[in-house]
Order: structure tokens, then C-alpha cells, then sequence
């Protein structure tokens, strides 16, 4: 596509975490299809969930790709950003289940073995985190049992555990797969422990959804055209070279378990992109007994506006 033919698109701007749930984003990018909605899409990737926010807060980011706990973290002013900063998140459709692993050093084969051990979080107060302390406790670990850092994103967070600062993390594919692979433990994952658990969502600023909503309708069209492309068994090859290609850090031998994974409902893609309301009510659950200030959180609705996705999807 030539220079002029960008220019004359409508520029939207991504944030997103860094994680091979990107792939639907990338088909939709390298495929065209954001293009042919008359949109430029450029994706930015988050070193951690509070500079998301942040950015997101400030407007410097139109659509956000983050844990479905954020949103609700910062609906109900529990946020992990510094008072008064509020990214008005809405939620405009699901995006994954996302099965999250405890990564740990080699020598850390068993929950006791964390015991007086550090442990590299996103932030302290996120929803993965929740999903963490209820897996120590379901397994005799008290949070007091081991000392918790705030290091940011996966990539970092894996870092660190890699350099031996950290004994254990939390993981998403493909970052599960290398630390496998360089031979660090999975000590367990999130979906031994959840029927279902609302990972990521695709979500705006509440603002920019109610001013743009023709905008939003044309990314959510060309994003469900990318996600249906990634998960057609027709183009798994294709979809695997293009992950490797934005990944480049993912081992050629590691990408059939981390293609799996992504692929399947219970650990990656949620096909349609559709909500699981189980899954919301699982995130609500944790916050409210995890979180700040103690409330019973049982509203999911106060954190959607699916009206977007559903005129998108009741055009078919």
C-alpha cells in the first residue's frame, strides 16, 4: 500500500499487552482487512497495565486490548494507577479466556518450594494477581508466604525470572512455551483451577466509543475478519509464520504447543470474540474478596456496552 493510500485512512490507535492473542490484530493488519474498513490501524505494545491506563487515560489511545479485570478495577476506583487517573474503559467485546501459568526457576518444583521466595507480578493489585494468590491458597500458600514485586508486562516479568531475580511469574503463550522450553517449571495453570475465567477483552475509551461509533463498527467488523481467519484450519500455517514473524523471540520447535493453545477456547481465542459471563462473574468473584475496599461485586453489565459489537455482528 502506497503512502497516499495510508494517508487517506483513518489512523486508530492500539494499545495492547504483548502476547500471541495479538495474532487476530496481525492477520486483520497484514490481511488487509482493516484497510478495506478504510482504517490504519497501528498497534502499540504496553510495558504494564497501569502505563496502559495512563496512556489511555491521557488519549493517547483509541481501542485497548487488556485483562477484563482492568476495566473493572478502574470502574470501581481500584485502580493501580495514581489517584485520579481514569481510563473510562468500556468493554466492546471478549477476546479470550487466556489460561495463565505459574513459570518458576528450575530448582522450584512444588508450591512449598515458593515458600520465602519473590515472585514478579504486572502490579500488585490486578486481576492476574487475584488469579495467583487464589492458586497459592487452593495450595497451601499464604500470600505472607512469599514477597511480591511489581515488574510490568510478561516479557519483562519472564526476564526476570529468566536472570534469576524473581523465582516465579505468571506467563501467557508464547511465553509459557520459551520458558519451558528454556527449562523452567510450569508449576501449575489457570484453568486447573477456573471452569471459566474472562481474560482479555477488547474495550475503549467509553468516550471515543460514544463519538465514534461508525469508527468502532468498522474495527470491530475487520477485527472479527482476522480472528475468523486465524482460527480457519486452512490458515494455520500461514498463521503460525506470521506469529513467528511478529514474535521473533518464539523458537521455530515451540510454536505447534503455543498455536494449540492460542486455537483453543479453554486456554486462547474465544471464537466470535464473544463475553463469557461465567467467566466475568469468575473475575468479580476474586476482585471482591482480593481486591480493595471489600465490596461484593456482582453487576457485570455496569462494565459493557455491547451495542457495537452487536449491530457489527447482526449484519450477517
Amino acid at each position: 500500500m502506497s503512502d497516499l493510500k495510508i494517508a487517506d485512512l483513518q489512523k486508530i490507535r492500539v494499545i495492547a499487552f504483548p502476547g500471541a492473542p495479538n495474532l487476530p490484530t496481525f492477520a486483520a493488519i497484514e490481511q488487509g482487512f482493516f484497510a478495506q474498513e478504510g482504517l490504519n490501524v497501528e498497534i502499540s505494545l504496553t510495558p504494564s497495565s497501569v502505563a496502559q491506563a495512563e496512556k489511555t487515560a491521557a488519549g493517547e489511545f483509541d481501542i485497548v486490548f487488556t485483562a477484563f479485570d482492568n476495566v473493572v478495577a478502574y470502574g470501581e476506583g481500584q485502580g493501580a494507577t495514581a489517584e485520579g487517573v481514569n481510563p473510562d474503559y468500556v468493554v466492546l467485546m471478549g477476546a479470550t479466556q487466556l489460561e495463565l501459568a505459574i513459570v518458576t526457576a528450575p530448582e522450584v518444583k512444588t508450591y512449598e518450594d515458593l515458600k520465602g521466595r519473590s515472585v514478579a507480578l504486572d502490579a500488585l493489585t490486578t486481576g492476574f494477581a487475584f488469579v495467583l494468590f487464589e492458586m497459592m491458597a487452593k495450595n497451601g500458600l499464604s500470600r505472607a508466604d512469599v514477597t511480591f514485586a511489581a515488574v510490568g508486562a510478561t516479557p519483562q516479568r519472564w526476564q526476570s525470572v529468566k536472570a534469576g531475580e524473581h523465582a516465579a511469574t505468571l506467563t501467557i503463550e508464547p511465553f509459557t512455551s520459551i520458558a519451558k522450553r528454556s527449562g523452567f517449571n510450569v508449576l501449575d495453570v489457570s484453568s486447573n483451577h477456573f471452569d471459566s475465567y474472562q481474560g482479555g477483552v477488547i474495550a475503549a475509551r467509553r468516550s471515543y466509543a460514544a463519538e465514534n461509533p461508525d469508527t468502532v463498527k468498522a474495527f470491530i467488523r475487520s477485527y472479527l475478519k482476522g480472528l475468523e481467519w486465524t482460527l480457519d484450519p486452512a490458515n494455520r500455517e500461514a498463521a503460525a509464520t506470521l506469529l513467528q514473524a511478529r514474535m521473533p523471540d518464539i523458537q521455530p520447535a515451540a510454536v505447534p504447543s503455543i498455536m494449540a493453545s492460542l486455537l483453543s477456547p479453554r486456554s486462547g481465542l474465544t471464537p466470535g470474540s464473544n463475553i463469557l459471563p461465567e467467566g466475568m462473574k469468575t473475575v468479580l468473584d476474586l476482585r471482591s474478596r482480593y481486591g480493595k475496599g471489600g465490596r461484593q461485586l456482582t453487576d457485570v453489565n455496569k462494565y459493557l456496552d455491547l451495542s457495537l459489537f452487536e449491530a457489527v455482528t447482526g449484519e450477517k
